[in-house]
């Protein structure tokens, strides 16, 4: 069985890829890549099909992360059944998930793994800042990978 995971923003251009790529390679660290699948996508659909943000791509590849493969997705209600695990970057998001969602279908927020985070605390959108946003993204995405990670390795131990 393969655990499946979709990581949501907006646009699905820089946060959520950038997560994806990070949270991949968490996984894969702690010998869980070949039972995990990680993907990204955005709520809205303006950038369907267009690559991550260079700005994402840059800041990856400056701390070893290779984003290249990247295509944006929008994601839709059927797509719940896909997934075992479903995060939102911010509450925003997580609203327009939780509309779409079936009932019973538990959407969180990405950083509520982060056992150091607020409660309700999101991973802001650096789209329309400098790179200063990505850096703090990326120290973000990085700290709630971890938490992500290992309830993934407790779901899958129970599983088992």
């Amino acid at each position: 069985m393969t655990y499946r995971v979709c990581l949501v923003c907006m646009g699905n251009i820089c946060r959520s890829p950038m997560a994806e790529v990070v949270l991949r390679r968490t996984l894969a660290d702690r010998g869980l890549g070949g039972r995990v699948t990680v993907e990204s996508a955005g709520t809205g659909g303006w950038h369907v099909g267009d690559p991550m943000d260079e700005r994402a791509l840059e800041i990856l590849s400056q701390h070893g992360y290779d984003g290249s493969a990247h295509r944006a997705r929008q994601f839709t209600k059927d797509w719940f059944d896909r997934y075992d695990l479903v995060l939102a970057m911010d509450r925003d998001n997580l609203s327009n998930l939780r509309r779409l969602a079936p009932a019973g279908v538990e959407v969180r927020l990405f950083r509520s793994f982060d056992p150091a985070a607020p409660e309700g605390a999101e991973v802001p959108d650096p789209y329309y800042g400098g790179r200063e946003g990505f850096e703090e993204v990326l120290e973000l995405v990085e700290a709630a990978s971890e938490g992500v990670a290992k309830h993934i390795a407790d779901e899958l131990d129970e599983i088992h």
